[in-house]
Formats: structure tokens, C-alpha cells, sequence
């Protein structure tokens, strides 16, 4: 009732004055009155209409109507419409926007494909992963982007729960992992993500199980061909057996040594493992190294330390040690007979840099960025007749990554090879000497073997 009070209120007024001229004036003076009404009544509607078609065209630069009576109401229950389609349009492109600035910040390829498998939309990953662009490539099919066999089949299967591994039409050093997700009505959302590393962690964990069992393998095969020789005949004479023990026990201090640098690696590796800061006398450490390289060397080798610096380290003792120690022993394992070996210390631009270098046969370049890989040699052979575990340097590697250092290797075949700690500014203490000192190390007593 609310709306027809006021039409049928003005309705029965006019009656009203029309039937109070027809007592006065007659039929033709009422019937006047009544056409004259009509006739505003219309001219006022169009007029009203032409106003409202008018607004409704431009609501945004045309005023809103405003008159009174029924179309007063009209036009105010149209702007309260009008203003709360405002307020859910800018609601509804703040959250689009704030899903595309999502979108485009998200790590992984996103692209919004029609029925037809057209493109709809894609983030800015996907041109990393996938070489599209947004803005080229809407309204285009992906098949035709993306020719691979096992992508075409694998969007004919339209299977959500697959997923498929595959390398990226932009770049083959990047592997995927593709996957079609149901996406609004008739749509599919494919969603692109950069697996390349856990590939390589995954092949990384097969090729160290693959190693260590093969490391192991040999020890335990020549042991347990001992052991069985010496059990089918006890009487052996007695440098026979002298000699299968010597070669057991070689072969069980192999391993030995072998399950010591794991355990170091998975010692460094942990995060419960932090890291211990204590103060470092590099200076006295490159001595005590220079002396047990002269041991293991057995006079086979020239050795030299050459001290430029007296400033110590901030971390861990104990690992510095065994990182320095490393690259100590390497040297002289890889190092012919008759060559040279020097130790320096020094500090170099704020940095302190622990530097071995050797006149060894030298590393060819394309081996050099795998060296710290577990496991990886240049020779093989060499390295198993030499004594090594495999894990020397990825151990260096890891000690110098917890104090925030690096290794740099410089090498060429032929001449040699200098393997240099460097750790950061921070980890430098204050210098006490700038006096340098060079330690020759013509013959020595037998001390200590160095760290494996």
C-alpha cells in the first residue's frame, strides 16, 4: 500500500474537482478539466523519461534526475541500485586486481584456458616457463604454442589428478611439472612448476646411493675374500698371511675413512648442528699442516708455507681444521712425485684467503664447477689408488658455506692447480703482524697423517 496512497490520493482529487465544475459549469467544463490533467500528466511522463533514458545512458557525467512525487521515488530507489552496483563493481575489480598482482607474484605458470582450449590469461611466470605472453597470445589455442606430443596427450587425457614432468619449450635446462586444474564453468586452469631442482636433488640422492654402495663394495668383496681364504686354510705361511691381513686392514681404514666423511657431511648438513665460534690461529694451523703434508708426503714432495698475515679466523676450529686439512692432503695425493706444494695465508681486500697450490697434472675447466659434487672424481682409478674418499672437497665446501666463505679453483692441466679458502670480511680477526714469513720444510721428523 505504501506506493498507491499517493496515485490514487491525486486520482480521487481530481475526481473530486471535476465533479464540483460539473455542478458548477457543466459536463463540457468537467470533461475539460479531465483532458487538460491527461495531457500534463503525459507531457510530464515524457519528460520524466526522457530525463531517466537520458541518465541511464551516461550515469557517470549526467546528474541524477530529481523531481517529486512517484518519479522522486523512482529515480531514488534507482540511485540507491546505482550506487551499490558501484560499490560491488569496485569491490569485485579491487579483488581482481588483487588476484592478478596475486597471480603475477605466485612462482608458478598460470594460464586460464576457455572450452576450446584457447587462452584466456597467463601470469608472467609463464613466459619464463612456457614462452607466452599475455598479451600476444590471448585468444590463441595452446596446442598450437605448444606442439609437444606428451602435452598434447596429456591434454586429451583432461586427467586432473596427472601430473606431467616434462622439459620447458623456453628453456631445456628448466624441467616442469605440468598439471590441468577444473577452473570455473567450462574452463582449466594449467599450472606450470619449476621442479629443476628437486630433479637434480633426486639425482643427486641416486647417484650417492649408487656411489656409496659401489665404494663399499670393493673393501668388503677383498675382505670378505680374505676372510674366506683364511677359513678354507688356516696353515698359510706366515708372510702370506701377514700379507692378507695388511691388505684387510688397508682395505677396512678405507672404509673406515669413508663412513668419517659421511658422517662429517651429515654432521655439517644439520640444522641442529650450529655452528661454534671460537678464535682461530690460521697462521700456527698452516704450520702444524705444512708438517703433516712433509709426513704424508715421505720426502716426495718440495713443501713451503708461506705466512703473510698473522690475523686468525672467528668458527669453528674443528671444521676449519678439517676443510683446510682437505685441501692440504689433496695436494699431495695428486701431486707427482718431485713436485712443488705451498701453504699461504694471507688477507687479501678484508677477506682471509687459505691458498694450496701444487704442480700437479692440473684439472681440465669442464671438471672444475663439479669437483665439490660427493662422489665425483676426474680418475677414478687414480683417486681409489691415491686413498680418497670422494668427499674432500664436499666437505671443504660445506665448512666454507657455514662460515659465509667460498673455494675458488684455479687450474691448468699440465702446470698445476691452486685451491684457495676464502672467508668473508666478518670472519677476519684483527692482524697483530704484518711481518710475512715462509716456512721451507726441507726435512722433518714423521708426524701425524692429515685429515682424509
Amino acid at each position: 500500500m505504501g506506493f498507491w496512497w499517493r496515485p490514487l490520493g491525486v486520482l480521487a482529487s481530481v475526481l473530486f474537482l471535476a465533479l464540483i465544475l460539473w455542478a458548477a459549469s457543466g459536463p463540457v467544463a468537467a470533461l475539460a478539466f479531465l483532458a487538460g490533467i491527461q495531457a500534463f500528466v503525459m507531457l510530464r511522463r515524457l519528460w520524466q523519461e526522457f530525463r531517466l533514458a537520458r541518465w541511464l545512458e551516461n550515469p557517470d557525467e549526467v546528474e541524477p534526475p530529481d523531481a517529486t512525487g512517484t518519479w522522486g521515488d523512482i529515480f531514488y530507489r534507482l540511485q540507491k541500485l546505482q550506487r551499490r552496483q558501484k560499490a560491488s563493481r569496485s569491490e569485485l575489480t579491487s579483488a581482481l586486481e588483487q588476484f592478478e598482482h596475486a597471480a603475477q607474484a605466485v612462482p608458478d605458470g598460470m594460464v586460464i584456458l576457455n572450452g576450446n582450449e584457447q587462452i584466456e590469461w597467463c601470469n608472467p611466470a609463464s613466459r619464463k616457463y612456457m614462452g607466452l605472453d599475455c598479451e600476444r597470445d590471448r585468444g590463441q589455442f595452446i596446442r598450437y604454442l605448444m606442439r609437444q606430443a606428451h602435452f598434447l596427450d596429456f591434454l586429451d587425457a583432461a586427467d586432473f589428478s596427472r601430473r606431467l614432468v616434462c622439459k620447458s619449450p623456453a628453456s631445456r635446462e628448466i624441467t616442469l611439472s605440468l598439471q590441468l586444474v577444473p577452473f570455473g564453468e567450462g574452463k582449466k586452469l594449467l599450472v606450470a612448476r619449476d621442479i629443476t631442482d628437486l630433479e637434480r636433488v633426486d639425482a643427486m640422492r641416486r647417484d650417492f646411493i649408487a656411489n656409496v654402495s659401489h665404494e663399499l663394495r670393493t673393501p668388503l668383496t677383498v675382505v670378505g675374500g680374505f676372510v674366506e681364504t683364511l677359513a678354507d686354510g688356516p696353515d698359510l705361511p706366515p708372510g702370506e698371511s701377514r700379507r692378507y691381513f695388511d691388505l684387510m686392514l688397508d682395505h677396512t681404514r678405507r672404509m673406515q675413512r669413508l663412513l668419517d666423511d659421511l658422517l662429517t657431511l651429515s654432521r655439517l648438513e644439520s640444522e641442529e648442528h650450529a655452528l661454534k665460534d671460537e678464535t682461530v690461529n690460521v697462521a700456527d694451523m698452516a704450520q702444524a699442516l705444512a708438517t703433516e703434508a712433509e709426513s704424508l708426503s715421505r720426502g716426495r714432495h718440495r713443501i713451503r708455507a708461506n705466512i703473510a698475515s698473522d690475523a686468525g679466523l672467528k668458527g669453528s676450529l674443528q671444521e676449519i681444521r678439517s676443510a683446510l686439512g682437505n685441501l692440504v692432503s689433496n695436494a699431495v695425493r695428486y701431486t707427482p712425485e718431485g713436485g712443488d706444494i705451498a701453504l699461504s695465508w694471507s688477507v687479501r681486500d678484508g677477506e682471509g684467503v687459505f691458498a694450496v697450490t701444487d704442480t700437479g697434472e692440473g684439472i681440465a675447466p669442464e671438471h672444475i664447477p663439479r669437483l665439490t659434487e660427493r662422489f665425483y672424481r676426474v680418475d677414478r682409478s687414480r683417486s681409489r689408488e691415491t686413498g680418497g674418499t670422494g668427499l674432500g672437497l664436499a666437505i671443504v665446501k660445506h665448512v666454507l658455506t657455514r662460515h659465509g666463505g667460498r673455494l675458488d679453483i684455479q687450474s691448468v692441466p699440465g702446470k698445476g692447480s691452486t685451491f684457495s679458502a676464502i672467508f668473508p670480511t666478518t670472519r677476519v680477526l684483527a692482524q697483530d703482524a704484518a711481518s710475512a714469513r715462509v716456512i721451507p720444510f726441507p726435512e722433518r721428523e714423521q708426524g701425524s697423517r692429515l685429515s682424509a
